[in-house]
């Protein structure tokens, strides 16, 4: 055993304990984190703008401060850029994440001295409790690969500023940096395509133990890996590899096709970061769901989602929580976001402790007729069918048709596969009957002659990829929204349906 896997492996023991001690005490965190972010935000000007002295409970605190999403904090942000201090947290940001959000282009997003150990600590913390769990450190030995973006920072209101990954990157402890790939020189390159051909040049050849991506771009480096060595399996070409970090979009989706691209089933280690915040990531290897991070600096708040845009929903703290309910994921945080609509929904499978899986965004669905379709109905139903029919799909989205030449509308799907069905028929009927057991409203127009079935439009091959490479958002930590309630996608795409 090399010597930072033996290190690792007491230090992984430490954490993991205190996770576990801080698993019982979350509540009581949670209440202690709400009252030291008022403290510090009583001296803002958005703290004096709400009152904040005069609240003590989140049930007043809630009446005190709506809800808000990047438009609505957006003016603070402004006078943040123009150089003003104490604004939304005390003195100014040490870092603007700056992200091409899917809800509101481009996003400012501030990051505090008090917030930044939240994303550093918190991927420490997925990869110790992975360690504890496994008891695998053998990893930590090994070359490990993080698909970001570009650590070159320009300055906004002379704040640095550019994409979270790029700004952790900085963070990297100093006795990982020999492990870590790519170089410096290719992890600043801006463009996707060039910066994936070295980083396959870089790599290939290397021990490689440890990649940590977004699954859809995780795959893009196998499918040119396996191109540039010669047809060899993930597994044959880094023989030691052992783990993919994952995050930012649901993992099932991409499962099948990226274990057949390795060659063999590998451990993978969920996590829930965004530019606002590090919210959950997986802490063990046998329970469903993601450990809520609740002593990290972010009090959270939860909107069912059948109210989050109602003029006042209902907002709960996290005693109030019940399994089973879809929930719009609201945020406090001492980077100075308060009730802070990060577009997500997430549903509880545990309250003891406090586990979650995220189910899709707010902005995400399809309810063209009241059906309120939402990503996780759609990714569970074409999963299930894809397992049934044994078929492996590279990506998707749906769009409602409303303007049919004849017949009913439909919800129309566009999909990219890898190995396609035997029988469309049959495929497409096993997904719309999965979504039609999931989703009672979707069911009911269906039988009442509202909607037809669905229909799928099978895809060329690169369709998606080239089409968020039209966005200018090919790679990093950009996603393919799945379900839109308009057409815009659609549109663009329709040109590559195949015959």
């Amino acid at each position: 055993m090399k010597i930072k896997s033996f290190l690792a492996k007491p230090y992984a023991s430490i954490i993991h304990k205190r996770i576990r001690k801080e698993m019982m005490t979350a509540i009581g965190d949670q209440e202690q984190i709400l009252k030291q972010l008022l403290k510090v935000g009583v001296k803002t000007s958005f703290g004096k703008e709400h009152s904040f002295k005069d609240i003590a409970t989140h049930q007043e605190f809630s009446h005190a401060v709506p809800i808000r999403d990047y438009e609505s904090i957006k003016p603070y942000i402004e006078e943040i850029k123009q150089g003003k201090e104490n604004v939304l947290w005390k003195s100014k940001p040490i870092y603007f994440a700056k992200t091409s959000g899917t809800t509101s282009g481009v996003k400012y997003i501030p990051i505090t001295k008090e917030s930044i150990p939240n994303h550093i600590n918190t991927a420490r913390n997925a990869l110790l409790c992975y360690m504890a769990e496994s008891g695998n450190t053998k990893f930590a030995d090994g070359r490990m690969i993080f698909l970001s973006g570009s650590p070159i920072l320009e300055r906004v209101g002379g704040i640095p500023t550019g994409r979270l990954s790029g700004i952790v990157n900085h963070f990297i402890p100093r006795y990982l940096r020999k492990n870590q790939l790519p170089s410096y020189e290719t992890n600043c390159i801006e463009d996707w395509e060039e910066k994936l051909g070295k980083i396959v040049n870089e790599t290939l050849g290397q021990d490689m133990s440890l990649i940590s991506g977004i699954p859809p771009w995780v795959q893009m480096y196998f499918d040119w890996l396996m191109e540039k060595g010669e047809g060899k399996k993930i597994k044959q070409l880094f023989p030691n590899l052992q783990v993919i970090v994952h995050g930012g979009v649901n993992f099932e989706p991409y499962k099948a096709k990226l274990f057949d691209s390795l060659g063999t089933p590998i451990d993978t280690v969920e996590t829930f970061p965004a530019s606002e915040g590090f919210f959950a990531f997986q802490d063990t290897l046998t329970e469903e769901g993601l450990l809520l991070n609740t002593n990290s600096g972010i009090y959270f708040e939860f909107i069912p989602a059948s109210e989050i845009f109602n003029e006042n929903p209902t907002r709960l703290n996290l005693s109030q929580v019940e399994l089973g309910v879809n929930y719009a994921l609201i945020i406090n945080s001492n980077a100075g976001l308060w009730g802070y609509n990060i577009g997500d929904t997430i549903r509880f499978v545990s309250t003891n402790p406090y586990r979650i899986v995220v189910t899709g965004r707010t902005k995400h669905y399809i309810s063209a007729f009241g059906e309120h379709v939402i990503v996780e109905e759609v990714d569970e139903s074409i999963m299930a069918a894809a397992q049934k029919y044994q078929v492996q799909i590279t990506e998707y989205t749906v769009a409602p048709c409303i303007q049919v030449a004849s017949g009913l509308p439909f919800h129309e799907w566009f999909i990219e596969f890898e190995k396609e069905p035997e029988n469309l028929d049959s495929f497409s009927k096993e997904v719309d009957n999965r979504l039609r057991e999931k989703n009672i409203y979707y069911n009911d127009l269906i039988t009442g002659n509202i909607l037809q079935p669905l229909k799928i439009r099978r895809m060329q091959k690169n369709t998606f990829q080239d089409y968020m490479k039209s966005q200018g958002k090919l790679g990093g930590q950009n996603k393919l929204p799945r379900l839109c309630n308009d057409r815009k996608i659609a549109e663009s795409i329709a040109n590559f349906i195949l015959k």
